[in-house]
């Protein structure tokens, strides 16, 4: 089985930095695409960033330059540096990998999802 663990949320004031990682365990061929997507209350899912096995990153249009992605593929880990946070930001954070287990088709998996709450 695979296993994504997020860590780093918390309470953070407005323009704080937080960091988020995401560790992926078990049986793991390969891992493609990773990335952050966030669901605040009320609000529908949305991407917030991904990284590619290569290294190349996309962002959504909120981000704004804030934050950063990054992934190392020895640790089967995605990191977010979030920086200039605001209260726009609070939400639960959730991290995915599209992970190849060795079959013939990749599958997505998700993180149990970690808090983040800005204060004004």
């Amino acid at each position: 089985q695979v296993q994504l663990v997020e860590s780093g949320g918390g309470l953070v004031q407005a323009g704080g930095s937080l960091r988020l990682s995401c560790a992926a365990s078990g049986i793991i061929f390969s891992i493609n695409s990773m990335g952050w997507y966030r669901q605040a209350p009320g609000k529908q899912r949305e991407l917030v960033a991904r990284v590619t096995r290569i290294g190349s990153t996309a962002y959504a249009d909120f981000v704004q330059g804030r934050f950063t992605i990054s992934r190392d593929n020895a640790k089967n880990t995605v990191y977010l540096q979030m920086s200039s946070l605001n209260p726009e930001d609070t939400a639960v954070y959730y991290c995915y990998a599209v992970i190849n287990t060795g079959s013939a088709a990749s599958s997505n998996y998700w993180g149990q999802g970690t808090q983040v709450t800005v204060s004004s």
